[in-house]
């Protein structure tokens, strides 16, 4: 398969007032974390304060970016920033592989949701950003559990619905055996230059530590 580019992998995001950040990812080696990975992970999550009137802001905006329709983010429903970040303050954060770990990081530093998909698993070139319909959900866990993806913002190729802000699809996730990969960061429009530096951040980082060939990009419908 050839070198896979920008030009190969075409995103659309049609959720008005949505910025994404692309990371595309080739080539990588999807191991154990490397000890330098941990060390900053670690001074992050010891960094991390629920008293932070910037990240409260963000927290605050990020959340009203997933009000649509008759989807709420409370509860089980908020975006996986917020439990990253919690989970770091509870001294819980975890570890999984060098792109989930990663992604954790990126995710809680910036308070921008973010998914990490397997190409291959998901075997398609386009993608789309937008608001989930009726009837729409996948299974976000091992034991199977099903999440409803009406109104809520997610990550669709032509055929499927395979990642969101809140839980992504099981059947696309990143594994030992990935090796080409798609990341998106979701965060409101008007955020969109912060969202910049993150994507870019995420995209040095695998870069560094996975020896995959990485762009990146960003997708904004004002």
């Amino acid at each position: 398969m050839p070198t896979l580019s920008k030009d190969s992998i075409e995103v659309t995001v049609k959720a008005p007032g949505i910025a994404v950040g692309v990371v595309l990812i080739d080539g990588c080696v999807n191991s154990q974390p490397p000890k330098e990975l941990l060390v900053e992970i670690e001074k992050a999550v010891k960094g991390i304060s629920l008293q932070d009137p910037e990240g409260e802001a963000r927290r605050v905006a990020v959340r009203n970016m997933l009000r649509h329709g008759r989807y709420k983010p409370t509860g089980r429903g908020k975006p996986a920033s917020e439990y990253l970040v919690r989970a770091a303050s509870e001294g819980n954060f975890p570890q999984i592989n060098v792109l989930a770990d990663i992604n954790n990081l990126v995710s809680l530093v910036s308070k921008f949701p973010i998914s990490i998909i397997d190409l291959e698993l998901a075997a398609a070139n386009t993608y789309q950003v937008r608001f989930g319909v009726e009837g729409e959900s996948y299974v976000f866990n091992p034991s199977g559990q099903e999440m409803e993806l009406q109104d809520l913002l997610l990550v669709a190729s032509l055929d499927r619905p395979l990642a969101n802000p809140v839980k992504d699809c099981q059947a696309t996730k990143t594994s030992d055996k990935t090796t080409k990969a798609l990341g998106f960061l979701y965060g409101p429009s008007s955020l969109a230059s912060e969202l910049q530096v993150a994507t870019r951040w995420m995209a040095d980082l695998i870069a560094e530590f996975t020896g995959a060939n990485v762009s990146h990009w960003m997708q904004i419908n004002p």
